[in-house]
């Protein structure tokens, strides 16, 4: 069976724009759509309530929540399967746990409380952080599409060798889904020592790493990319920080995707310097792909 896709809702306008967007991926990769809304409220209002006086007021917010949702999506996309759960739980554990059955998990960059369009609210951060399946962030302003966004392209920050498989193949495939180019990205540096000696002698070591950058991004996408011929591959290279390389190249795309090690019996956020950047800052959405470290 097909795992469905889960998108976190919350009547806010971040997560509507995230249920549009999900229920096109889901469409696009002929799965369901699974809407979860998660609120503690027995703890405010109490079961003495609910049994007296019938629903209480935020089970039917809840309910009245999902069901604009549900509602919404439909009228994108008619055919869509479409189911939905309201579980009296943390927002951030109630996703987690939909998203150990399920194919991607998307959010909005900030729910209700958030303050629009600074930093990212801490339930996406936390679900990016430690989910175990790819989860989506929308970040950005741009349009909802996901066949048909404006750039056409999607990009893929490279790792270094074994770090980033995972990220390289969901891309590969995200991109022949939606009949759009990748671009693979690779930032480069410079060390201090290389580049003080002779000009010449720097510029030699400047084109020895880009060369090397070159090196690794043909070497990461050249089987994931021969299972898919119909994509067309572009190589990028930047000198500087991966952050700033990654921040740069998403402003003309219109999905990101980068790798996080997960590594076992570690139980705090797992994302590292790069995913945290780019889910904070990023110009468009960003797919986080949990990659499995190797145990020593």
């Amino acid at each position: 069976m097909e795992l469905p896709l889960v998108v976190g809702v919350d009547g806010s306008e971040p997560s509507l724009r995230a249920v549009d967007w999900a229920a096109d991926e889901a469409t696009l990769h002929g799965r369901g759509l699974h809407l979860v809304y998660a609120s503690k409220w027995e703890r405010y209002e109490g079961l003495a309530l609910a049994h007296g006086l019938g629903k209480p007021s935020e089970r039917v917010f809840a309910e009245n929540i999902v069901g604009s949702a549900t509602e919404r999506a439909h009228h994108r996309h008619p055919q869509l399967k479409i189911t939905a759960e309201t579980p009296v739980e943390d927002a951030a554990a109630a996703l987690l746990n939909a998203g150990r059955n399920a194919s991607l998990l998307v959010t909005g960059s900030h729910g209700r409380s958030g303050v629009a369009d600074l930093l990212l609210g801490s339930v996406s951060l936390t679900v990016a952080a430690r989910a175990d399946c790819p989860v989506v962030v929308l970040r950005g302003n741009q349009d909802d599409r996901v066949g048909a966004g404006m750039n056409r392209s999607i990009a893929l920050g490279v790792a270094d060798p074994g770090e980033g498989d995972a990220a390289v193949r969901f891309a590969v495939r995200e991109a022949a889904a939606r009949g759009v180019s990748l671009w693979a990205v690779r930032a480069w540096r410079l060390p201090a020592l290389e580049a003080g000696g002779h000009p010449l002698t720097a510029g030699d070591a400047a084109r020895h790493h880009e060369r090397m950058a070159a090196a690794r991004i043909e070497d990461a996408v050249r089987e994931p990319a021969a299972r898919h011929p119909g994509v067309t591959v572009h190589q990028q290279t930047g000198e500087g920080p991966a952050r700033r390389v990654l921040l740069n190249a998403s402003a003309t795309v219109d999905l990101m995707v980068v790798g996080a090690m997960r590594r076992p019996g570690y139980f705090g956020l797992q994302l590292g310097p790069v995913a945290h950047t780019l889910l904070h800052h990023s110009a468009c959405p960003v797919a986080v792909v949990p990659e499995r470290a190797t145990p020593p």
